[in-house]
C-alpha cells in the first residue's frame, strides 16, 4: 500500500473537504480523488460519502482511520530514528516544558547537557504548565518541567527549585515611586503564573484598593509589556534575571510578605525513563542544590 494514499486519506478525514486536502498536501484536487478511489479499491470498502460540498467518513472509514494513523506514525518514527542515527545520535531525550522554563533556565541547562552528551538527540516541546503532566503520562515526553505540579495520577511531581516573587516595572515607571503608589497609577498585569496570583491579588487589594488589572496568561508576553512601560507585575525572580541584569526592568521594594514560586520536575510514575533522561535529571538536581533558584549571577 502506497503511504501517500494513507496520508491523503488521513488529511481528508480531518478536513472533510477534498479541495482543502489538495491545498494542504500541494496536490491537484483530481489527484486527491484518485488517491481515495485507489485506497477504496485496495480495501474493498467505500471510505467517504458526499454531503453537499463536503465529505464525511463512512462507518468503514471511521474504522480504518486509527489504523492509517498508526501506520503513518510508525513510518515517521522510523524515518526520524534513522535520520538521528545518520546524524550520529545514539539515543533521544524528549522534554516538555512550560514557556517560562523554556525561556529562563532551560537554555543554560541544555548547553551543559549537550556538551556532556553530544550523542543524545534532544527534542523539546512547550505546553502550558497544566498540560505538561498529561504529555509525560502519555509517553510523548520523558521529562517535564512546569510551574505547577501535575495532577495526572501516572506522574510524580517534585519541586526542582523555588524562587521569590518580586514586583517589577520599567525603570521610568518605578523612578521615585513607592510600590502602592506605583500599583495605583499603573495597570497590574496579572494571571501569568498558575499558582500564586489569586491569593496575592487579594492581599494586594487590601493594601491598594484602587487597582486596575490586565490579565496576561504568559510571562514572556508580560515581560514585553512591562518593558514598554505598560504596567507593573509580580513575577518569579528567575524569570527576569536577564532583564534585571540588562537594566530593562527593575525590582520595587514591597513591605508585605510575597509568595514564592516553584518549578516542578515531572516524571512518569510507572514507566522507566531512558538513560538520557536519567542523565538529564541528574544534571537538574546538580544544578539546583537545595532547591535554590538561579539568582542574578546564575543561569
Amino acid at each position: 500500500m502506497d503511504l501517500k494514499l494513507l496520508r491523503t486519506f488521513v488529511t481528508a478525514a480531518e478536513l472533510e473537504n477534498f479541495h482543502q486536502t489538495a491545498e494542504r498536501l500541494y496536490l491537484a484536487q483530481p489527484t486527491v480523488t484518485t488517491h481515495i478511489r485507489q485506497l477504496e479499491h485496495l480495501l474493498g470498502f467505500q471510505l467517504f460519502e458526499r454531503v453537499g460540498k463536503r465529505v464525511r467518513l463512512t462507518p468503514a472509514g471511521h474504522r480504518f482511520l486509527p489504523h492509517a494513523r498508526r501506520v503513518l506514525a510508525t513510518y515517521e518514527q522510523a524515518v526520524n530514528e534513522m535520520t538521528a542515527w545518520w546524524q550520529g545520535y545514539d539515543t533521544r531525550l524528549q522534554l516538555v516544558t512550560s514557556p517560562l522554563v523554556a525561556t529562563s533556565v532551560l537554555p543554560g541547562l541544555l548547553k551543559e547537557f549537550t556538551q556532556e552528551n553530544p550523542r543524545v538527540e534532544v527534542i523539546i516541546t512547550t505546553e502550558v504548565s497544566s498540560a505538561v503532566g498529561q504529555v509525560v503520562a502519555s509517553g510523548a515526553a520523558h521529562v517535564g518541567l512546569a510551574r505547577a505540579p501535575s495532577t495526572h495520577p501516572d506522574t510524580i511531581s517534585t519541586v526542582l527549585y523555588t524562587d521569590p516573587v518580586v514586583l517589577v516595572a520599567a525603570p521610568e515607571n518605578a523612578a521615585g515611586a513607592g510600590w502602592m503608589d506605583l500599583i495605583g497609577r499603573h495597570l497590574l498585569l496579572t494571571g501569568n503564573h498558575p499558582i500564586y496570583w489569586d491569593p496575592l491579588l487579594v492581599a494586594v487589594s487590601r493594601r491598594q484598593p484602587h487597582l486596575r488589572t490586565l490579565a496576561v496568561d504568559r510571562v514572556d508576553v508580560t515581560k514585553r509589556l512591562l518593558e514598554e512601560g505598560l504596567g507593573v507585575s509580580f513575577l518569579p525572580l528567575s524569570s527576569v534575571v536577564r532583564e534585571l541584569a540588562e537594566g530593562r526592568l527593575v525590582t520595587v521594594p514591597v513591605d508585605m510578605e510575597l509568595p514564592t514560586a516553584a518549578t516542578y520536575l515531572i516524571l512518569p510514575q510507572h514507566r522507566e525513563v531512558p538513560d538520557a533522561a536519567r542523565l538529564f535529571v541528574q544534571l537538574l538536581k546538580r544544578s539546583f542544590p537545595g532547591g535554590v533558584a538561579p539568582g542574578p549571577q546564575g543561569r
